[in-house]
């Protein structure tokens, strides 16, 4: 069993093996349940996963350059 300190402001860490295990990263939401004299911490929402590279992530409200064009062409007089 791990443990852990909590700060002034009644912040705690999450142990590594315990969030790897349940999934908890960034972003994820946690709901605490008083039972008896112990707490319950249950996962209630995990973010969407990290895409690997940002591609695709931006979107532009332009026409996409056609495959053939030739920006030489446009520096001939």
């Amino acid at each position: 069993m791990d443990t852990c300190s909590v700060t002034s402001k009644g912040q705690v860490t999450i142990p590594k093996s315990v969030r790897q295990r349940l999934g908890i990263r960034q972003g994820s939401k946690v709901e605490f349940t008083l039972v008896g004299d112990h707490v319950e911490v249950r996962v209630r929402s995990t973010p969407v996963a990290v895409p690997e590279s940002g591609f695709g992530m931006l979107k532009s409200r332009r026409k996409a350059v056609p495959v053939d064009f030739d920006p030489a062409a446009l520096a001939k007089p």
